[in-house]
């Protein structure tokens, strides 16, 4: 299963942590985009050209130190077209020099909709009798807001192409509360949703003792990452919030097992953005990133051990 291809890259590189590739086009240092520019304008294929440069930087820096990376579509839709293909041009990279891909895209409705989106993020679609696959990512998170009928498709796509999906649960934002925390039979609706979490995972349990159906968890609500904990022993977290949403190394501790697996935590802006902090140049980015993520896998190994 999926799950087990993560903890196998989890092991091999001592690393439970994820780099995020969310790369707005200010991240990007100067020179690159100086250089894009001159190629193609001020443009769109301009700007997706300067990320993807940057993203390869990044990759290769990181690549020996993280068992994995989760680019955010959100990041490259904005840049149009040019930007899409740029998304698809990364994961087609990291793939390559052999990291576990998680799409953080958030995807879901109902029915057949929800089918065309599992189709096109984890499965394949027919063209005339050949099986063609849309996006060759490892996993995607999904939105469980809409019951049990949206996430089934994602489910049997996971069985079916052997691949994973992360539901949020409990989010790292502020206002996750407003609706997350509201009570329903005396639970807070997170609780509720990791219920059915347990439920939609339970018969895709690999040799690793986790399935294909995982949790978003916040570092920012380490409290509640415990009591969570408690209703999914089988379900990898994928734990956002740590660094510069404010959640620390500490408040990750509760998103583990006791066997020092189960969570794996993001870091996005602060393993992107290092060069911008210390005494680092702009040409220096790959090697600040790579600097942070040893920093960061260190912290957190040494507080779930």
């Amino acid at each position: 299963m999926s799950a087990d291809l993560l903890v196998q890259k989890i092991k091999e590189k001592g690393n439970p942590s994820v780099a995020g590739l969310d790369p707005k086009l200010e991240y990007v240092p100067e020179y690159i985009r100086t250089k894009s520019y001159n190629e193609y304008g001020r443009t769109l294929r301009a700007a997706a050209e300067a990320i993807w440069e940057f993203n390869r930087g990044l990759i290769d820096a990181l690549s020996d130190v993280v068992p994995a990376v989760k680019p955010q579509s959100a990041f490259y839709e904005m840049y149009g077209l040019p930007g899409e293909e740029v998304l698809h041009r990364t994961i087609a990279y990291a793939k390559e020099k052999g990291l576990y891909v998680i799409l953080d895209v958030k995807r879901n409705d109902i029915g057949s909709t929800a089918e065309a989106y599992s189709t096109a993020y984890l499965g394949k679609v027919e063209i005339d009798g050949e099986m063609v696959s849309p996006c060759d990512v490892d996993c995607v998170t999904v939105n469980p807001y809409l019951g049990t009928d949206g996430i089934l498709p994602f489910v049997n796509d996971c069985k079916k192409y052997d691949k994973a999906i992360f539901a949020l649960v409990k989010t790292s934002n502020p206002s996750s509360g407003e609706l997350q925390d509201v009570l329903s039979d005396g639970k807070p609706i997170y609780e509720k949703v990791a219920e059915l979490v347990n439920k939609w995972n339970e018969d895709t349990i690999g040799s690793s003792g986790y399935g294909a159906v995982g949790a978003v968890v916040g570092a920012t609500y380490p409290e509640q990452a415990s009591a969570i904990r408690k209703l999914l022993p089988n379900s990898y977290f994928l734990v956002p919030g740590y660094g510069a949403q404010g959640g620390g190394a500490k408040d990750v501790v509760n998103s583990f097992n006791d066997d020092g697996l189960g969570a794996i935590v993001n870091s996005s802006r602060g393993i992107m953005c290092a060069y911008k902090k210390g005494d680092w140049s702009e040409e220096q980015f790959a090697e600040a990133a790579r600097a942070e993520a040893v920093r960061m896998r260190d912290e957190i190994v040494s507080v779930i051990k």
